[in-house]
Protein backbone atom coordinates (compact mmCIF):
# COMPACT_ATOMS: atom_id res chain seq x y z
CA UNK A 1 0.00 0.00 0.00
CA UNK A 2 1.36 3.77 -0.92
CA UNK A 3 2.38 5.71 1.85
CA UNK A 4 -0.17 7.99 0.73
CA UNK A 5 -2.73 5.73 1.80
CA UNK A 6 -1.04 4.42 4.99
CA UNK A 7 -1.13 8.53 5.85
CA UNK A 8 -4.66 8.71 5.05
CA UNK A 9 -5.70 5.82 7.04
CA UNK A 10 -4.21 7.48 10.24
CA UNK A 11 -6.46 11.17 9.30
CA UNK A 12 -9.58 8.85 9.49
CA UNK A 13 -8.76 7.02 12.26
CA UNK A 14 -8.70 9.97 14.01
CA UNK A 15 -12.02 11.38 12.98
CA UNK A 16 -13.25 8.52 14.44
CA UNK A 17 -15.19 9.65 18.02
CA UNK A 18 -14.18 6.50 19.99
CA UNK A 19 -16.54 3.71 21.22
CA UNK A 20 -18.40 5.97 23.43
CA UNK A 21 -19.87 8.11 21.02
CA UNK A 22 -19.34 5.67 18.05
CA UNK A 23 -19.65 7.58 14.47
CA UNK A 24 -18.23 4.68 12.29
CA UNK A 25 -19.85 4.16 9.08
CA UNK A 26 -20.46 8.09 9.56
CA UNK A 27 -16.81 8.87 9.37
CA UNK A 28 -16.85 12.11 6.89
CA UNK A 29 -13.13 13.84 5.46
CA UNK A 30 -13.45 14.70 2.09
CA UNK A 31 -10.90 14.13 -0.87
CA UNK A 32 -10.04 18.46 -0.71
CA UNK A 33 -9.60 17.50 3.38
CA UNK A 34 -7.33 15.06 3.35
CA UNK A 35 -5.50 16.62 0.15
CA UNK A 36 -4.70 19.59 2.53
CA UNK A 37 -4.14 17.41 5.39
CA UNK A 38 -1.62 15.19 3.54
CA UNK A 39 0.02 17.77 1.59
CA UNK A 40 -0.64 16.10 -1.67
CA UNK A 41 -2.86 16.89 -4.66
CA UNK A 42 -6.67 16.32 -5.21
CA UNK A 43 -5.76 13.35 -7.28
CA UNK A 44 -3.59 11.63 -5.57
CA UNK A 45 -5.60 12.00 -1.75
CA UNK A 46 -8.30 10.73 -4.00
CA UNK A 47 -6.20 7.55 -5.52
CA UNK A 48 -5.18 7.10 -1.85
CA UNK A 49 -9.56 6.81 -0.78
CA UNK A 50 -9.28 4.41 -3.59
CA UNK A 51 -6.47 2.29 -2.66
CA UNK A 52 -8.17 1.80 0.80
CA UNK A 53 -11.16 0.76 -0.65
CA UNK A 54 -9.93 -1.80 -2.99
CA UNK A 55 -7.62 -3.51 -0.12
CA UNK A 56 -10.90 -3.49 2.55
CA UNK A 57 -9.79 -0.91 4.99
CA UNK A 58 -12.13 1.52 4.10
CA UNK A 59 -15.97 1.12 3.03
CA UNK A 60 -18.22 3.82 1.35
CA UNK A 61 -21.35 4.19 3.15
CA UNK A 62 -22.68 7.30 1.85
CA UNK A 63 -21.55 8.97 -1.36
CA UNK A 64 -20.83 12.35 -1.65
CA UNK A 65 -23.77 14.80 -3.07
CA UNK A 66 -24.45 18.41 -4.26
CA UNK A 67 -27.83 18.85 -3.00
CA UNK A 68 -30.82 21.44 -4.40
CA UNK A 69 -29.48 24.04 -2.20
CA UNK A 70 -26.54 23.95 -3.59
CA UNK A 71 -24.88 22.59 0.00
CA UNK A 72 -22.32 19.87 -0.50
CA UNK A 73 -21.57 16.79 1.41
CA UNK A 74 -18.62 14.72 1.19
CA UNK A 75 -18.67 11.10 1.48
CA UNK A 76 -18.91 9.20 4.89
CA UNK A 77 -17.02 6.07 5.09
CA UNK A 78 -16.90 2.58 7.66
CA UNK A 79 -13.00 1.77 8.95
CA UNK A 80 -13.76 -2.02 8.74
CA UNK A 81 -11.52 -2.43 11.55
CA UNK A 82 -13.65 -0.79 13.97
CA UNK A 83 -17.02 -1.96 15.16
CA UNK A 84 -20.55 -0.25 14.07
CA UNK A 85 -22.68 1.34 16.26
CA UNK A 86 -25.66 -0.87 17.14
CA UNK A 87 -23.84 -3.82 15.92
CA UNK A 88 -24.36 -6.74 17.32
CA UNK A 89 -20.55 -8.18 16.07
CA UNK A 90 -17.72 -7.12 18.81
CA UNK A 91 -15.25 -6.97 15.78
CA UNK A 92 -15.52 -5.16 12.58
CA UNK A 93 -16.13 -6.69 9.45
CA UNK A 94 -12.12 -6.39 8.95
CA UNK A 95 -12.82 -7.01 4.78
CA UNK A 96 -8.89 -6.56 4.54
CA UNK A 97 -8.36 -9.87 5.68
CA UNK A 98 -9.92 -11.29 2.83
CA UNK A 99 -8.57 -8.87 0.49
CA UNK A 100 -6.33 -11.27 -2.47
CA UNK A 101 -3.83 -9.88 -4.78
CA UNK A 102 -5.53 -9.36 -8.07
CA UNK A 103 -8.78 -9.59 -6.25
CA UNK A 104 -9.61 -5.65 -5.31
CA UNK A 105 -12.79 -4.87 -3.23
CA UNK A 106 -14.72 -2.42 -5.43
CA UNK A 107 -13.86 0.88 -4.97
CA UNK A 108 -16.12 4.35 -5.35
CA UNK A 109 -14.57 6.64 -8.22
CA UNK A 110 -14.32 10.16 -6.62
CA UNK A 111 -16.48 13.14 -9.32
CA UNK A 112 -15.70 16.36 -9.46
CA UNK A 113 -18.63 18.39 -8.31
CA UNK A 114 -17.75 20.91 -10.86
CA UNK A 115 -16.83 18.76 -14.43
CA UNK A 116 -17.27 22.04 -15.99
CA UNK A 117 -14.02 23.47 -14.41
CA UNK A 118 -13.86 27.20 -13.10
CA UNK A 119 -15.10 29.78 -13.95
CA UNK A 120 -16.39 27.32 -16.89
CA UNK A 121 -13.08 27.56 -18.98
CA UNK A 122 -13.11 23.96 -19.84
CA UNK A 123 -15.64 21.36 -21.03
CA UNK A 124 -17.39 18.56 -18.94
CA UNK A 125 -16.61 15.28 -19.32
CA UNK A 126 -19.70 13.66 -21.33
CA UNK A 127 -18.35 10.26 -21.52
CA UNK A 128 -19.63 8.43 -18.83
CA UNK A 129 -23.32 9.86 -19.59
CA UNK A 130 -25.89 8.33 -21.63
CA UNK A 131 -27.32 11.08 -22.36
CA UNK A 132 -27.78 13.49 -25.14
CA UNK A 133 -25.80 16.42 -24.93
CA UNK A 134 -27.43 19.42 -26.27
CA UNK A 135 -24.96 23.02 -26.41
CA UNK A 136 -26.79 25.81 -25.71
CA UNK A 137 -25.58 29.86 -26.09
CA UNK A 138 -26.78 33.05 -25.21
CA UNK A 139 -25.54 36.01 -26.72
CA UNK A 140 -23.98 38.23 -24.23
CA UNK A 141 -24.56 41.25 -26.80
CA UNK A 142 -27.72 43.49 -26.81
CA UNK A 143 -29.24 44.51 -29.98
CA UNK A 144 -29.78 47.58 -30.51
CA UNK A 145 -32.50 49.14 -32.63
CA UNK A 146 -32.06 52.20 -34.84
Amino acid sequence: MTTTAQMLYVWLRLEWRGPQANNNGSIALSVRQAAERLGVSRNTAARAFQELQAKGFLFLTKAARLGVGGLARCSEFELTEITMPHSEQRLGRRLYKEWKPGHDFPAHKVMANNPCGANRKTKPCHQNEDSNVVKMMTSARGTSSK
